[in-house]
């Protein structure tokens, strides 16, 4: 009955369970980074709050992706169990060191999945990969700049202020002027 089960979709049984676990990777993040908007909205830091809100759906919007492949192959998306979310952070920075963490974290695991899939010699998936690797040199940009405004501003007087309304307006330009 397993084989039969298969034959409904070309992902390998190790590639699917890697997806799944991307998928709560990806949820765990929105979790995190919804729950890093809260505590920069407790401490005053609204435009931190609101760029981490965006973060969050941008997030969820990774996994809902990720879910639809999987379905969408024939395979069994796993709507993951999210638990013990962090709520109180050690600083403001912490707030961004830990983002950044994150965030190479993210990297990280994909790249295992997309050398999987190549050994797996499953170039769809490889292929359908390649968009969230790409997502992944922005994200790294964006939180690297914004830990680095930490440094450049430094926190005293209205440094964190300063900090605070910088950080929405990071953007990563993917494309070189000639």
């Amino acid at each position: 009955m397993k084989d039969l089960l298969r034959l409904r979709t070309s992902l390998t049984e190790e590639i699917e369970k890697a997806i799944n676990d991307q998928i709560k990777m990806e949820a765990e993040s929105s979790a995190m980074y919804l729950s890093m908007s809260s505590w920069c909205d407790r401490n005053g830091f609204d435009f931190s709050a609101g760029y981490f809100k965006k973060q969050s759906d941008e997030e969820r919007e990774h996994m809902l992706r990720l879910f639809k492949y999987v379905s969408d192959m024939g395979g069994r998306a796993v709507s993951p169990d999210i638990t013990n979310t962090q709520i109180e952070f050690e600083s403001f920075r912490s707030v961004f060191e830990q983002a950044l963490q994150q965030e190479i974290a993210v990297t990280q695991s994909l790249n295992r999945m997309a050398d999987r899939c190549q050994k797996a010699k499953d170039y769809v998936t490889f292929t359908f990969l390649q968009w969230f690797l790409k997502e992944q040199i922005e994200e790294e940009y964006v939180a690297r700049r914004a830990l680095e405004l930490f440094e450049v501003i430094g926190e005293d007087g209205t440094g964190s202020y300063e900090i605070d309304k910088r950080v929405p307006k990071i953007t990563y330009e993917n494309e070189y002027d000639k």
